[in-house]
């Protein structure tokens, strides 16, 4: 399990990515409804998933910020998923089902957005994205349930010299109205 300090706030250092005001927005994207199957890795979305990803893509699309960099579990779903926003992702195996808190984050450079830039999106799995949300907003990882085709954007600022971790927009795809 991964904590850190007890609320979502913390001091930081005099590091350029941790200047007042430096910003960074991470987007928890879990996939969109999917087939049972035997095969995890390769469960495909159903109809109604990919209406859901097709819905909750267009929302991205409108709202999200400009230099987003997509990346993707391996998992069909996801990739199904990923591919509904039309544009270029990359394919991360510690994004796979079950994925460890701690190389989701190293993987899509958070807090400073190092690796990516400062706008991710990340597609993957619970409960890995609700743990990552969790530990992100509450300061230590938690079973949080994010709903199949939902969005948890989250945004990291500095302000007074404290970094501070903040949920931005939760939007699901039955709000679309697909």
């Amino acid at each position: 399990m991964t904590t850190l300090a007890p609320s979502s706030h913390h001091s930081i250092d005099n590091s350029a990515s941790t200047r007042e005001g430096t910003k960074m927005d991470l987007l928890l994207w879990r996939h969109a409804e999917a087939e049972d199957g035997p095969i995890d890795l390769k469960r495909r979305l159903t109809p109604r998933g990919e209406k859901q990803a097709d819905a909750m893509a267009k929302w991205i699309r409108a709202h999200a910020p400009k230099g987003l960099r997509i990346l993707a579990s391996p998992a069909v779903r996801t990739q199904q998923t990923a591919a509904a926003l039309g544009l270029p992702f990359e394919t991360l195996n510690a994004l796979k089902p079950n994925a460890n808190v701690a190389d989701v984050l190293a993987a899509c450079g958070w807090p400073d957005g190092s690796t990516y830039g400062n706008a991710v999106l990340v597609v993957g799995h619970q409960p890995t994205l609700g743990q990552v949300a969790a530990l992100l907003l509450g300061g230590h990882e938690a079973e949080w349930s994010i709903k199949k085709g939902a969005v948890w954007w989250l945004t990291k600022r500095v302000r007074h010299r404290e970094a501070q971790s903040l949920l931005k927009a939760v939007m699901g795809p039955e709000f679309t109205h697909y």
